[in-house]
């Protein structure tokens, strides 16, 4: 069974990571290089700033040329990423069917569990922290990963109860009440968010952020049901063959 975990997940992740990737060259890629001419512009009213080279350490960064390289190096990111997802919701797909007999495995099924991932992973915590571009202000980033990874949890945790809490000690009406506490309670908290500063240098323009954020969902969204609609579907051929 956990072969056969590792494998789809392997095979799906592949293919999210695939169209992941196929989407950010056509979508997003062209934003980010577009926002990195604010993230790399000096402050206007420090014009000595402006005239010193850069230190070592920045000079020295490496990152991925343009090109083939940056591809490349994209495509094993978002295939390991997909990995990693994929034995997520795998797992997850295997734990309801042990709790349920009845509980279907194809690709539409795979499909909507895939719309769970993008509504846990993405599209919620993006309710509170839309994704960012190079140059954008933002809160401390630790502030951040704790709170979209107690989003993701309490999310995951939440729609689980609203959709398959049943009786309990604690009733269904209260699993279910619990279930929504749990998907508000992240936003009533609030995320964390960055006190601007008028004096950091040229801002990425609204427009430039709110197109990026609604691609970087599109993209999400679309990994996520490529990832569920191929897991649905290699479980259902791997039921078959047994």
């Amino acid at each position: 069974m956990f072969k056969r975990i590792l494998f789809i997940a392997l095979v799906a992740g592949a293919l999210g990571g695939l169209v992941t990737t196929g989407l950010q060259m056509a979508h997003l890629w062209p934003l980010i290089l577009e926002a990195e001419k604010y993230e790399t512009a000096a402050p206007a009213h420090d014009h000595v700033a402006a005239s010193q080279p850069a230190t070592a350490p920045e000079a020295a960064a490496w990152k991925p040329d343009d090109g083939a390289e940056r591809m490349g190096f994209t495509l094993l990111f978002n295939v390991l990423t997909g990995f990693g997802f994929a034995l997520l919701l795998n797992a997850a797909l295997v734990l309801r069917r042990a709790a349920s007999a009845d509980a279907a495995l194809d690709a539409g099924n795979g499909a909507l569990w895939g719309l769970a991932g993008f509504a846990v992973f993405a599209f919620v915590p993006a309710l509170g922290l839309p994704p960012e571009l190079p140059g954008m202000q933002a809160a401390e980033l630790v502030d951040r990963q704790v709170w979209w990874l107690a989003t993701v949890i309490a999310t995951a945790a939440g729609l689980w109860l609203l959709i398959f809490g049943r009786g309990t000690l604690l009733g269904t009406a209260a699993l279910k009440a619990l279930g929504l506490l749990l998907l508000v309670l992240p936003h009533a908290i609030g995320a964390p968010h960055p006190v601007l500063d008028s004096a950091a240098g040229p801002r990425v323009p609204a427009e430039l952020a709110a197109r990026f954020a609604i691609a970087s969902l599109v993209a999400a969204a679309a990994f996520w049901l490529v990832v569920g609609a191929a897991s649905g579907w290699l479980q259902r051929r791997a039921d078959r063959a047994i």
